[in-house]
């Protein structure tokens, strides 16, 4: 893995809003190529010494000193049950991500590249139930496979972590607020089931979507069909990185048409620490806010709910 490969991922980075996304390739032990999303990676290096710590599940090498910091190191080929990951020795190269405001490294067998794949060519994961589970999206590159994997469910189908959190009651809507729904845009299944949880404990219907296109279409199809998509949704929750069509598009193909412009827009990621708030308010979403913590999940929705409800409530 050389240096300037290294040196490229914040270059790639700039990608956002023009619909493509930078992959970067890596192998488990076997052929198949894997990706993840360059927005999520620090940084590659050949495997560190790995300390055990008791209490770690299965899955988990041991954790690793990466520039003073203790970061947790997830064996990604024996976590997803990767037929080609070898046995005995450990994988050679540590990949340091950072989303949902952690930092993790996962072990991978070999780091091919990083390649610039336009969203039209990433399509969803087919159906294979429980075992295909670990998958974002599937793409090609120059004729081979791609599997995207989802990294956040892998981490949260490890450590069995929550996918709710109870909310106060300050966060309840006003006493006569009227019926509302939410449509949620997410391609991860962690993420759609964190939001769902805040959502159904504000009482507010949900449509769930795992990419924008299929978004775009169902407000395209409301508003030929006469329905005001803003009167149907009193917002929208939207990922920002997803097959088919990110979330910067949808936000400007949203605002673009009249129709539709007038649907208030929160974008939510787990890529907090490369965001770029300019981008946010260049495409004209309405909010942000970085995945996931629940109550500033909340915070955002119940504001905007209260002013749906005022409104509708007002003489």
């Amino acid at each position: 893995m050389s240096q300037d490969l290294l040196d490229r991922i914040d270059q790639r980075t700039r990608l956002a809003g023009h619909n493509r996304l930078a992959l970067l390739l890596f192998r488990l032990g076997g052929r198949q190529l894997f990706g993840v999303n360059v927005f999520k990676v620090q940084e590659v290096l050949r495997r560190p010494p790995l300390f055990r710590v008791p209490g770690l599940p299965a899955q988990f090498s041991g954790v690793a000193d990466v520039r003073g910091r203790s970061v947790p190191v997830l064996d990604l080929g024996l976590a997803i049950g990767h037929p080609e990951r070898r046995s005995g020795d450990l994988p050679g190269y540590l990949v340091v991500t950072e989303f949902n405001r952690s930092v993790q490294g996962f072990l991978v067998g070999d780091v091919e590249r990083i390649v610039n794949i336009a969203v039209s060519e990433i399509q969803p994961p087919p159906d294979l139930g429980a075992e295909g589970g670990y998958l974002t999206a599937v793409t090609r590159y120059q004729g081979e496979l791609i599997q995207v994997i989802d990294v956040e469910s892998v981490l949260a189908d490890i450590s069995q972590a929550r996918m709710d959190a109870d909310l106060p009651p300050e966060y309840a809507l006003p006493p006569g607020a009227p019926p509302m729904q939410v449509l949620v845009v997410d391609d991860s299944r962690v993420a759609r089931q964190q939001i769902r949880s805040v959502l159904d404990q504000l009482g507010v219907g949900v449509t769930l979507l795992s990419d924008g296109r299929q978004a775009l279409d169902h407000l395209l199809q409301l508003h030929a069909a006469g329905e005001s998509p803003a009167e149907r949704y009193a917002m929208v929750v939207s990922d920002i990185e997803m097959p088919a069509m990110d979330g910067y598009t949808l936000t400007t193909e949203i605002r673009r048409h009249p129709g539709l412009a007038d649907l208030y827009v929160l974008l939510h990621t787990s890529l907090s620490g490369v965001f770029n708030t300019s981008m946010v308010q260049s495409v004209g979403a309405d909010a942000f806010v970085a995945k996931y913590s629940p109550h500033e999940l909340a915070d955002q929705v119940v504001a905007q709910l209260r002013r749906v409800a005022e409104r509708a409530l007002a003489p």
